[in-house]
């Protein structure tokens, strides 16, 4: 079966938990608590509507999921985000371009003038090339603004995309 894309139930979260729970405890991508709980992880991660949470699968596996919403309210609900985690076995198989395909569409769909990632953390190289890839640009970089474990203080960027873009 090829690797497809859709909301996400309920009775995903068994599916989505592992994945959260190791890029989070990885603490190299995810400015997240790496002690949080299943509950705090549930209540982050599944975001209610109008926002929209979907997940990758293959086949009875999900190998990753990704969550997206308008980056703020008021004068910022023009401009959608969003966050996509891959499990660790699935990295590089083409589940994270899925998702940015998925958060593509969804935003256009849904009207949103840009899309916009607040905290791509910078040694997270995959991520910004699959990124730049589809026509996301950083906009800036907050230097030593993410605590990696091996590397220490890094950067996280921000990178913007026009949702009517390529």
């Amino acid at each position: 079966m090829p690797l497809t894309t859709r909301e996400a139930g309920t009775g995903d979260w068994p599916g989505i938990w592992p994945i959260v729970r190791d890029v989070v405890t990885e603490q190299r991508a995810f400015p997240y608590d790496p002690a949080m709980s299943d509950s705090e992880a549930r209540r982050q991660w599944l975001v209610p509507a109008p926002a929209r949470v979907v997940v990758a699968v293959d086949g009875d596996r999900v190998p990753g999921t990704a969550n997206m919403y308008a980056n703020r309210p008021g004068p910022g609900s023009h401009v959608a985000s969003g966050s996509l985690m891959v499990s660790r076995d699935a990295r590089g198989s083409g589940v994270g371009r899925a998702l940015v395909a998925d958060l593509i569409a969804w935003a256009r769909r849904t009207g949103f003038a840009a899309i916009q990632f607040n905290a791509v953390v910078e040694t997270n190289v995959h991520a910004i090339r699959l990124y730049e890839s589809v026509g996301f640009v950083t906009l800036g970089v907050a230097p030593g603004a993410f605590r990696q474990p091996v590397e220490g203080r890094v950067g996280l960027r921000g990178a913007t995309r026009c949702s009517h873009g390529s």
